[in-house]
């Protein structure tokens, strides 16, 4: 699975989520809206808010901000849908996105133009889908003062239900089944591993390459245009970036 995600993990480490603070405040206030409506708002008992306020509390999300969102979820406010689109960049490569919405319509047609002005086309539901294997993806800071044994955490994290572990420079990545992420998120904590983030992911079986640094650069700004819009939470693609690629983009 190593790349599916490298467009993303230079993002984090250039530290681009800071430059668009505002925007994934917009994001996680929306996810910790939708998780308390759905599940109450005591996270003891509801991992999906639980989640939503770590990866709030790791943005410096001002606390306040967090507890407004959690009433708003109780209330008759906060009534957004979770809807996925599907389409394609060019050079065929397959866009999936997840969104969460007040207004279908607003939303639909903002990704349709976002595609439309990317050179890329908004698809009908089922067009992509298939083409992507639901995970979950766990990262972990690492820590280089004291680092852990690999094997024997490797060991730990198997029993918590991880398929697949890569260790970076910095980070360590996790794989588990979909059906896994309860207990590998709980695993995750009983090790009191620092959780830098954890989420289903939606991670392409196969990928498609684009000639030439332009046609690469073309995509990612269709790729970041899309995340760029408030109603979208998440955008998964299969186009391949190899180092020879994010080397010439640099």
């Amino acid at each position: 699975m190593a790349g599916h995600n490298k467009w993303s993990q230079i993002k984090r480490k250039k530290g681009a989520l800071d430059a668009k603070r505002s925007k994934l405040f917009t994001k996680l206030i929306k996810e910790i809206t939708v998780a308390a409506k759905e599940g109450g708002p005591d996270p003891d008992g509801n991992p999906r808010l639980r989640l939503a306020i770590q990866l709030s509390k790791a943005a410096n999300m001002p606390k306040d901000n967090i507890e407004r969102a959690i009433k708003k979820g109780e209330g008759v406010e906060g009534d957004y849908s979770e809807v996925n689109y599907e389409g394609y960049a060019s050079n065929g490569v397959a866009v999936f996105v997840e969104c969460l919405t007040d207004n279908i319509n607003r939303t639909v047609q903002n990704l349709r133009t976002i595609f439309n002005k990317g050179n890329g086309s908004l698809g009908t539901s089922g067009s992509v889908e298939f083409l992507f294997d639901r995970k979950g993806v766990f990262v972990i800071k690492r820590n280089l003062e004291h680092p852990a044994d690999a094997d024997e955490l490797m060991l730990e994290l198997a029993d918590g239900g991880a398929q697949e572990v890569e260790f970076e420079d910095d980070y360590i990545t996790v794989y588990s089944s979909m059906e896994d992420f309860g207990a590998m998120q709980k695993k995750i904590e009983e090790l009191h591993l620092p959780l830098e983030s954890a989420e289903l992911q939606r991670l392409p079986q196969t990928t498609v390459t684009a000639e030439g640094p332009e046609a690469v650069r073309r995509i990612l700004r269709l790729l970041d245009a899309l995340e760029d819009d408030d109603d979208v939470q998440k955008v998964y693609h299969n186009l391949e970036l190899s180092e020879e690629v994010l080397a010439e983009l640099a």
